[in-house]
């Protein structure tokens, strides 16, 4: 167990040098390209710290055939990532972290439910491989079409504030000193140094959490969803470090988009039938929660209140980190 720990906080230490690095030089790239922090956390970000779980979801259904541990690593991810928000509102200091969000989040947020629904619906619908295309179901082509619509509606919603983000640019450029190609080459190696040490992580977790005995539903929404969301953790509190808060709430909302779409890419690799007829129905419990947690972001993002109903949280972000504890017990509930 010692040499299991040790090779953790390794991971854990590479994730927290190269995710601090990453975060400085997609604000730098946001700058210097104006496209925006909403939209670089959206896709560029989020793309990069849901790597993880996109190796994850791929051996997990080619080589360990454990469609359960792919499910619940994409679900539980969902559900994590809208728990660093209350994190993040915890360290925003007195005012709420939505306060001084951009309301855009709102449109990834709502793609967000959209995908996640439809994961939902189509566990509970549980299709058999006789009524799909081929070997996938119904739904992998509904996930990557909404995906594809999602980021090109970000993206021209953000272009649509360009002259606006210029001139803010104009009156205050924080990396005047620093290239573009010193930005892509800085992001480019940071990047890879997170995705190798995030894609070592769960095979820590998995060796971690066997030991327990535990069903793989549960390891995958916990264990193994917690392990392959380190990335998001470490970028989105170090962008809110730098103050990119948009960067921040960006790549967690773009992270869920992107963990659904992996979903369909997994159901493309997995040849015995529709994935998503192949898993527990619990995972709707998993499915259900991020939908919820997500639902109170928006509230959150739409209200904008400007102070934390307590000293140290704002109601909003109590809310998401209660839900995330009942789904917690709840599917701790349905082992055995």
């Amino acid at each position: 167990m010692f040499i299991t720990w040790l090779k953790f906080l390794l991971c854990v230490g590479v994730i927290l040098y190269s995710g601090s690095r990453l975060s400085k030089y997609g604000d730098v790239i946001a700058e210097k390209t104006g496209l925006g922090r909403v939209w670089i956390g959206v896709v560029l970000m989020a793309s990069v710290t849901s790597l993880p779980e996109l190796f994850t979801g791929i051996s997990s259904v080619l080589i360990f055939d454990v469609p359960d541990i792919a499910a619940g690593d994409v679900l539980g991810s969902c559900v994590f990532n809208m728990l660093i928000i209350a994190l993040m509102d915890v360290m925003h200091g007195p005012g709420p972290i939505f306060s001084k969000a951009d309301r855009a989040h709102i449109l990834s947020a709502g793609f967000g439910i959209i995908m996640i629904g439809l994961v939902a619906v189509s566990i509970l619908a549980s299709e058999r491989a006789g009524n799909n295309f081929l070997w996938i179901g119904p739904y992998t082509p509904a996930i990557i079409l909404i995906y594809f619509l999602a980021m090109r509606t970000v993206f021209y919603f953000e272009k649509k504030k360009v002259a606006e983000f210029i001139g803010e640019m104009a009156e205050a450029l924080k990396y005047e000193k620093i290239t573009k190609a010193q930005a892509y080459r800085g992001y480019a190696i940071n990047a890879i140094f997170v995705i190798a040490a995030a894609t070592w992580l769960p095979a820590i977790g998995s060796e971690i959490a066997n030991q327990t005995g535990l069903g793989g539903t549960f390891v995958g929404n916990i264990f193994i969803a917690l392990a392959t969301s380190m990335p998001e953790v470490v970028v989105s509190l170090t962008s809110l470090k730098i103050g990119a808060t948009d960067m921040a709430i960006g790549n967690l909302f773009g992270s869920n988009i992107f963990n659904i779409f992996i979903l369909a890419i997994d159901d493309l690799l997995y040849f015995k039938g529709p994935l998503l007829s192949s898993v527990s129905g619990d995972h709707v419990i998993s499915a259900m929660s991020a939908i919820i947690m997500t639902a109170v972001a928006m509230v959150g993002l739409t209200y904008r209140s400007s102070k934390k109903a307590l000293k140290m949280i704002s109601w909003d972000a109590l809310a998401i980190a209660i839900i995330y504890m009942l789904n917690v017990i709840f599917l701790y509930k349905r082992i055995g």
